[in-house]
């Protein structure tokens, strides 16, 4: 008997360990299914990170508090915006670049030039994703008072705000450098020119009298 209540309790918990699994399994499919139809609608899903931005800094501006959480959101999203404004490979530490400064590495630089898209580090589908994910947490945040740190707010602006300027600077003059351009249009389609009627009928035509 005990026997058998030790392998029905087994039984029972290992049943219990597979329905758990499977739900997390069956979550997370579904987690992935929703992203990969939300890939195509570009604008649908910054309105949406947007909208969670605005709620976040709508908390902050009426409570009047959680500082130190925007402070640390602010860096991490320029953070994001820095590496989405620069290549996959740098030029500065690519070995097939041309040494001469006037030849730069093969990114885009004119709109009439051959079309080269720019290949970035951080793709916007990622950038997207984790400036959407790491919103939802700020704002997760906001809702403990263990995050509200006292702290001396237009000190933290001021800091953000000369960060950022530098940090541009930055990345303004290795864009100059280096001779590419951070946004591109999509590959130039061309419209295919429409044959005549008139030129398949005598087409026609002579291939009869050609008979």
């Amino acid at each position: 008997m005990m026997n058998e209540d030790s392998g029905t309790a087994s039984t029972s918990s290992s049943s219990g360990g597979g329905g758990v699994k499977k739900f997390f399994l069956r979550l997370s499919q579904t987690y992935q299914s929703t992203l990969d139809r939300s890939t195509p609608h570009t604008r649908m899903r910054w309105v949406f990170a947007g909208f969670l931005l605005f709620l976040f800094v709508l908390r902050i501006f009426i409570y009047q508090g959680w500082y130190i959480v925007c402070y640390a959101l602010g860096i991490y999203h320029l953070n994001l915006f820095i590496a989405f404004l620069t290549p996959k490979i740098d030029p500065e530490f690519d070995p097939y670049a041309v040494d001469d400064e006037d030849e730069g590495p093969n990114l885009p630089t004119h709109s009439n030039e051959e079309f080269r898209p720019f290949i970035r580090r951080l793709p916007e589908f990622k950038f997207w994703l984790s400036v959407a994910k790491s919103t939802a947490i700020g704002l997760f945040c906001t809702f403990f008072d263990f995050f509200n740190v006292p702290v001396f707010w237009p000190i933290l602006v001021m800091y953000f705000i000369t960060l950022f300027c530098i940090t541009m600077k930055r990345q303004i003059k290795h864009m100059i450098k280096y001779k590419y351009l951070p946004f591109t249009r999509n590959k130039p389609r061309y419209q295919r020119v429409n044959q005549p009627a008139g030129a398949s009928s005598n087409v026609g035509g002579g291939a009869g009298n050609s008979k």
